[in-house]
């Protein structure tokens, strides 16, 4: 029993220090995790001359998250798409989308592949955060395996998490998105959190 004891807890050791982060990874501000803070940091891809962030809310005032500079004479007036990135749920403000004007067109960006299309070259983290979101990975800044970012050149490199389960388990990931084209690869690191409680509350809608 000793045995079976001890065995378990050096595999569980084991198992967690997959996710070690290396020292010259720095931790992602708490502010980073939410995702409506980071839209003010896209620089689109191609110059449009007005674009804005938002939500399937029917009201119109509440459905705004971002918006860029609008000419005083310029104005968008379009339907709501039927759905859009980042799909919570079904109904009234589950999801999001991009609307913008070039030569005077409305242009439409509302899935994950035409987010990072409309993003492009990946300038700053928080466009790399975004890029990663749209591959279904979160941002867990209570833990370095799960919110930490390098800065180069050419790459910019995150750990990130994916949770998943009930109770909620949380899988490290650490993924390479390229500055340019922004392609991203990903490799699993293993769980380095594992919750004891299951919370059913917040259901997310399969893409």
């Amino acid at each position: 029993m000793k045995l079976m004891v001890i065995t378990s807890l050096l595999l569980s050791h084991l198992f967690f220090a997959q996710t070690a982060v290396p020292d010259d990874y720095r931790k992602i501000p708490d502010i980073l995790d939410t995702t409506e803070y980071l839209y003010p940091f896209i620089i689109p891809d191609k110059d449009y001359g007005y674009w804005r962030v938002l939500t399937n809310d029917t009201d119109p005032e509440k459905a705004v998250i971002y918006e860029s500079q609008m000419p005083d004479f310029m104005t968008i007036n379009e339907p709501i798409p039927e759905r859009g990135f980042f799909q919570q749920c079904m109904g009234n403000r589950c999801f999001s989308y991009i609307l913008a004007c070039k030569k005077e067109r409305s242009v439409y960006f509302s899935s994950e592949q035409q987010l990072r299309d409309f993003i492009g070259t990946v300038d700053n983290l928080p466009e790399a955060i975004l890029v990663a979101q749209t591959y279904g990975f979160s941002i867990d800044t209570s833990n370095k395996a799960g919110g930490s970012y390098k800065i180069e050149d050419n790459y910019i490199s995150l750990y990130v998490s994916k949770p998943k389960g009930c109770p909620e388990i949380k899988e490290s990931y650490v993924i390479k998105i390229n500055r340019k084209t922004g392609r991203l690869e990903s490799k699993n690191n293993g769980v380095y959190f594992q919750g004891e409680n299951c919370n059913t509350s917040a259901q997310v809608i399969d893409k």
